[in-house]
């Protein structure tokens, strides 16, 4: 049986300008580095951490 994987859609709404430097690092890390990009990302512990980090920047626009 396969094991099936949750994922979110998560949207950039904020800059990383004038951001620490940690921030703008998760945001690349995440795969957003500009305003109204869409990444899926897998639903991990680690992944949800990342958007903790930068919750005012993103949001989560569709989980399945």
């Amino acid at each position: 049986m396969a094991k099936s994987t949750k994922t979110l859609k998560l949207r950039q709404i904020g800059s990383a300008q004038r951001r620490n430097h940690t921030q703008r690092e998760t945001l690349v890390g995440l795969g957003l580095n500009k305003i109204g990009r869409e990444r899926d990302l897998p639903d991990t512990p680690m992944t949800r951490g990342m958007i903790h980090k930068v919750q005012h920047l993103v949001r989560v626009v569709d989980g399945k």
